[in-house]
């Protein structure tokens, strides 16, 4: 996080070496910095980041003179009061949007550097402005290092446009996920010691400092409870999801917002007004505030269940995911997509109304045609559920992967092959009748 020139904010001291930054500690951080600094916020939000990424790659935190870094570096040694925080854990930093929408009291908006070169900011009014970068997954070294080079010329460009309006700015740079996977931190329980990272003040020796520590490995590796609405004292819905996010067709374009940092994570509540359940019916509404312009938010999931004679046996479905903003009802169909047998959950890696859709507006004039809602690694259950964890899913993964498909044809293939050439051969017939040695001989003439 850094200032546009000229701007300072109060010094912070640096967290010790090997501490990991949690939601709360983070959210002091941009208080303050919110709180005396400028109000107009550039978020670089990158899919997957961590510190090594610099350090490989030869960015702002490295020694390497062939920096893929040059926009960033130089921003943050022309700030006087940049801050660099080598370990977030990725729920806090996966919350930072939804932290900055409270602070500043306004709604995220979207952009690239072509849109906002025909913006016009006003430094007296808060805005905050999301910039979101890929970073790839599985790449080779030198594609992953191009991707990061292009991510800087992005900030470059930003940065570029900001002083040309002269618009004092709070920059952040951050990612959604880990993009390497951390050191195992196993505890050992006896003797209540374990390993520690030097130079950490007092390192863990108790086992209440223990719990701590295995609760930020748990932040760490991702791991949050799911949505859990109680009927009384017993649980009848549960829904997780790795990422839920909505967004809105306007001008043309789409403006998308994360849903996630509000609805999991540590310390996180979801308002569960206007749930409700049943034998045969189950609702879960996820009521927000400020998504997309819109004050009041909700992400309705409606389910049935009822016992089908051709199977002999009951199924649940989704029969509906509505989205209710200023007295607007948007409706997405899923009971054709998503269904389980009724004793299990549901569980899918990708629930979306676009690309291959297993949600579908209800009908050509249905509201839910400007909006689209996509549900990553998604999992839900609405009965027979027992105790606070999902039972056995019913996964939405057909049984021919591309793989079979691919296996299969180039078997049939080789079975043609193989039948034509059996074919060809059982054709070939013995000669039935041979010459008479015993007879005249054949005579050719032969003429001069």
């Amino acid at each position: 996080m850094w200032t546009s020139e000229g701007v300072s904010l109060p010094p912070r001291s640096p967290p010790v070496a090997g501490h990991i930054i949690g939601q709360q500690q983070l959210s002091s951080y941009l208080e303050t910095a919110l709180d005396t600094g400028p109000r107009n916020v550039l978020l670089f939000l990158q899919d997957k980041m961590s510190i090594e990424d610099f350090t490989v790659y030869g960015g702002a935190f490295g020694n390497k003179q062939d920096t893929v870094f040059p926009n960033l570096e130089g921003a943050l040694k022309a700030s006087s009061s940049p801050l660099v925080l080598p370990a977030v854990s990725w729920p806090a930093s996966n919350a930072v949007i939804g932290q900055l929408q409270d602070q500043l009291e306004t709604s995220p908006l979207y952009m690239d550097p072509e849109t906002l070169s025909q913006l016009r900011l006003n430094a007296s009014s808060p805005a905050l402005l999301v910039f979101r970068m890929p970073y790839t997954v599985g790449a080779d070294l030198m594609s992953v290092k191009e991707l990061l080079s292009g991510n800087d010329e992005v900030i470059g460009q930003v940065l570029s446009i900001m002083r040309t309006q002269s618009i004092p700015y709070t920059a952040i740079y951050t990612g959604l996920r880990p993009s390497r996977e951390g050191v195992s931190l196993s505890v050992e329980d006896s003797q209540g010691g374990g390993r520690s990272l030097l130079q950490y003040r007092g390192g863990y020796r108790d086992r209440g400092r223990d719990r701590e520590r295995q609760r930020k490995v748990k932040d760490m590796a991702g791991i949050y409870s799911p949505v859990e609405f109680k009927e009384g004292e017993n649980t009848c819905i549960l829904l997780w999801a790795k990422g839920l996010s909505v967004g809105i067709l306007r001008s043309g374009r789409w403006e998308e917002h994360d849903l996630t940092p509000s609805t999991f994570g540590e310390g996180v509540s979801p308002r569960l007004s206007g749930s409700s359940c049943d034998k045969s019916k189950a609702r879960l509404v996820l009521n927000y505030e400020n998504v997309l312009g819109h004050r009041s938010f909700k992400l309705i999931f409606a389910m049935s269940q009822r016992h089908y004679t051709v199977s002999a046996r009951r199924w649940f479905t989704l029969d509906g995911v509505e989205l209710e903003y200023d007295g607007t009802k948007a409706t997405f169909n899923g009971s054709r997509n998503v269904y389980a047998p009724a004793e299990y959950s549901y569980r899918c890696e990708s629930v979306s109304s676009f690309r291959w859709p297993q949600l579908v507006p209800r009908s050509s004039k249905d509201p839910a045609n400007q909006w689209r809602v996509s549900f990553e690694d998604f999992q839900i259950q609405g009965f027979n559920v027992s105790g606070s964890e999902f039972s056995y899913a019913s996964d939405c993964a057909g049984f021919f992967s591309p793989g079979i498909w691919m296996g299969l044809m180039t078997s049939l293939l080789m079975v043609l092959v193989l039948t034509y050439g059996l074919h060809m051969i059982m054709q070939l017939h013995t000669m039935d009748r041979f010459d008479d040695p015993k007879g005249p001989a054949i005579s050719v003439p032969q003429t001069e």
